[in-house]
């Protein structure tokens, strides 16, 4: 589906869910050996972007509910791609933190998922790529709007 300049909201709405589908199915079939599932790998990316956090935050962060996050850093931290902290001023909280290995694991693994993609960035054109990036603040924008409104 293209969309013009002129289109209304919802459609770009419904294009933006199209294409996000679409690409998601591209990336899945261009399997990564990494150990650990785009979920896991998404809550170890916020952890290394933007440092320890609670449970609860990071579940709020990652969109998701507070079990579902549990079982998401039970399974980080089994593989010791995450430390668990007592909570500074509560103590019946825990601090969850990458651990070097979680850093290493991220930063060491470019996997098959990302090259392809890589690949097919690198066949747009420079004004393409300063668009892409633009669109990536404002999706990104998006998606922070809707995890604060949880």
């Amino acid at each position: 589906m293209i969309v013009s300049p002129n289109s209304n909201t919802a459609a770009i709405a419904s294009a933006l869910s199209l294409l996000t589908v679409r690409l998601d199915r591209l990336l899945r079939n261009h399997h990564t050996d990494s150990q650990i599932s785009l979920v896991q790998r998404s809550a170890l990316t916020t952890l290394i972007r933007d440092g320890a956090m609670s449970p609860g935050a990071l579940a709020n962060k990652e969109g998701v509910r507070p079990p579902s996050m549990t079982r998401v850093i039970n399974a980080l931290a089994e593989l010791e791609l995450i430390e668990r902290r007592p909570h500074p001023s509560d103590g019946r909280q825990i601090v969850v933190s990458a651990s070097r290995a979680g850093r290493s694991h991220l930063t060491d693994k470019f996997s098959t998922r990302d090259s392809w993609l890589a690949e097919r960035l690198t066949k747009l054109s420079s004004e393409q790529t300063v668009l892409l990036r633009q669109a990536l603040a404002i999706m990104s924008q998006i998606g922070e709007a809707d995890s604060v409104s949880r």
